[in-house]
């Protein structure tokens, strides 16, 4: 079993949801964390839960979606931080409509965001991994993106691509050492999922928690690091 006390780690999209919940998982593991989004007061308040469990936590306000926002933000936290183990790209959008009525703009941005916004993530962090040696990227995508269905083309769209970026550099960099994972949660209680109305807040017994997928993000880390957990789906065993 791999030992992650003492690892440091980025989580994007880290104030709040599914990474605010990996984040405190992480912790809980003795995990160093960073954590990035765009609203200061939320992740400031995150910041200091994490603190709690004794571990260096610290944030950075940026936007994924401007390369040159991630370019010196990821500098800064690496080198504030010390090194980086773990990068969790989290951060993400949603948008939904039918496909002759969605704005443009909005397509653009999820895109953007979605996609854009991981790779430019990724292509800072995965020098410092090589260098090292070691390392594991988990990539959050969605049963969005294995499925396509109504309403969703702009959010399956990035879906998919961040499942297919996934894949080829999983295959590129397992030879240093690198394990690059993709998961896809279904439906699970959130800001996004709570505003879309495919889920009500409190609704704890019928859909998945943050909790739940952040509990199998720690367990694909501590595998052996002769093991690589390719991609995962998490789904509620209430239909």
């Amino acid at each position: 079993m791999e030992h992650l006390k003492n690892k440091k780690a980025i989580i994007t999209g880290g104030g709040r949801g599914l990474g605010k919940a990996t984040a405190i998982a992480f912790a809980k593991e003795g995990i160093d964390v960073a954590i990035t989004g765009r609203t200061e007061s939320i992740l400031k308040e995150t910041v200091s839960e994490l603190e709690a469990f004794g571990v260096k936590a610290i944030y950075s306000v940026f936007d994924v979606g401007n390369y040159e926002e991630v370019k010196s933000s990821i500098k800064s936290i690496i080198d504030t931080l010390g090194g980086i183990d773990i990068l969790v790209n989290n951060a993400g959008i949603g948008g939904f409509g039918l496909f002759k009525d969605m704005a443009i703009s909005v397509w653009t941005n999820i895109i953007q965001t979605n996609l854009m916004g991981m790779y430019y993530v990724t292509k800072e962090v995965l020098p410092h991994l090589l260098k090292l040696d070691e390392g594991d990227i988990i990539n959050i995508s969605s049963t969005a993106g294995l499925n396509g269905n109504a309403s969703t083309s702009a959010y399956s769209a990035s879906k998919f691509a961040v499942m297919g970026m996934s894949e080829s550099l999983m295959k590129e960099v397992r030879k240093d050492n690198i394990r690059v994972s993709t998961y896809t949660p279904s439906t699970f209680e959130s800001d996004m999922s709570i505003n879309a109305g495919i889920a009500t807040k409190g609704s704890q017994e019928s859909v998945l928690q943050p909790e739940d997928f952040a509990e199998l993000i720690v367990a694909g880390l501590k595998l052996p690091r002769r093991a690589l957990l390719k991609s995962a789906a998490l789904w509620s065993t209430n239909p």
